[in-house]
Order: structure tokens, then C-alpha cells, then sequence
């Protein structure tokens, strides 16, 4: 929905294992998720989506906090949300491939760069994966070195360990 041009995103905040988080979605669907060193998230959107409406909601009303909270709590590991990503092609290439890494599984920057189509672009996955609007919804925190260790975060790599961690203790869940 767009008043007088601009786009209009409606967010809300919610806690997590991890402190604040913010929540912010179009009509189009999820646009962006905020850790608490974003505060205020008002400043951080606007930067984000500079030519914006912002409408702060008291309660989540597209769907995402329910489902974080499920994935939280080991009662789902598949996110069912409309994405409304506006990014360069190749980000947006490199985050779906992304998503298809299985919960509680990993693969390297490298690995996801073949899966692009781009056989050299590890280090393009990880700018990609450090431009990911919407982190945990896409797991790129899923994604590590080809020699096997951690990588980066953009969320702090606490986060991502949690994470990690949180998906292989509920990798039952699978069954």
C-alpha cells in the first residue's frame, strides 16, 4: 500500500532468547527484522526504507511473531511468511538459496556460491548473507566456512552459536 508514493511499513517489537527484536512488514509481507543494538528501531528503518511510512503496531499483525515464537520454543522449523525483499538480484538469488538449507543442517559460503551459479563467489555469499533484511526468517546463519568454522554474523556471532546449537538440540523435530 503506498501513500502519496511511499511505501507504508507497519512494525512491532517482541521479545526474544536474544533481547528486543523488531518486526516490520508492508502489505506486500515481512520486510525487515531488527536485533536490539537497532534502537531505536524507528531510526533503523527509516535508514533502511528512507522514502517510508512508518506505523508502529502494538501487536505483530503479519504472522512473524507467532511463528519466531514457535521456532523458539522447538515447535517449528519452517517459516510459512510472504517476504517483501527489495534487493539486487544476485542478493536476492543468494538468499533463496539460502533457504533451502535444511533446519539443523549447514553449508559453506562456497556451496551456496555453486548453487547461485556463482562458482567463485564465496565471498559474495557473505555479503549477501551480511545484507539479509529479514535474519533467522532467512537462516543465513546456517551458512559457515568450507573448512567448517563458524564464519560470520551480522547479528553478532553469540546469535548465530545459539542458533546453531538451538536447531541441532531440535533436529528431532524432523522425524
Amino acid at each position: 500500500m503506498s501513500i502519496n508514493n511511499r511505501k507504508e511499513i507497519f512494525y512491532s517489537e517482541t521479545d526474544s532468547p536474544f533481547g528486543l527484536l523488531a518486526l516490520a512488514h508492508t502489505s506486500k509481507g515481512i520486510c525487515s527484522v531488527l536485533f536490539s543494538e537497532e534502537k531505536p528501531f524507528s531510526d533503523s528503518l527509516l535508514k533502511k526504507f528512507p522514502n517510508s511510512k512508518l506505523r508502529k503496531e502494538n501487536s505483530d499483525s503479519s504472522g512473524c511473531e507467532r511463528q519466531l515464537k514457535e521456532y523458539f520454543r522447538s515447535d517449528r522449523i519452517d517459516f510459512e511468511l510472504n517476504l517483501d525483499l527489495n534487493l539486487p538480484l544476485f542478493y536476492r538469488k543468494t538468499l533463496n538459496t539460502v533457504m533451502t538449507i535444511p533446519y539443523g543442517e549447514t553449508a559453506s559460503y562456497k556451496e551456496i556460491a555453486i548453487k547461485s551459479g556463482n562458482l567463485t563467489g564465496a565471498r559474495a555469499v557473505g555479503n549477501a548473507n551480511a545484507q539479509n533484511p529479514i535474519p533467522i526468517i532467512i537462516p543465513c546463519h546456517r551458512v559457515i566456512k568450507h573448512n567448517g568454522s563458524i564464519g560470520g554474523y551480522g547479528g553478532k556471532i553469540e546469535r548465530k552459536v545459539f542458533l546453531l546449537e538451538h536447531e541441532k538440540q531440535n533436529q528431532n523435530l524432523l522425524n
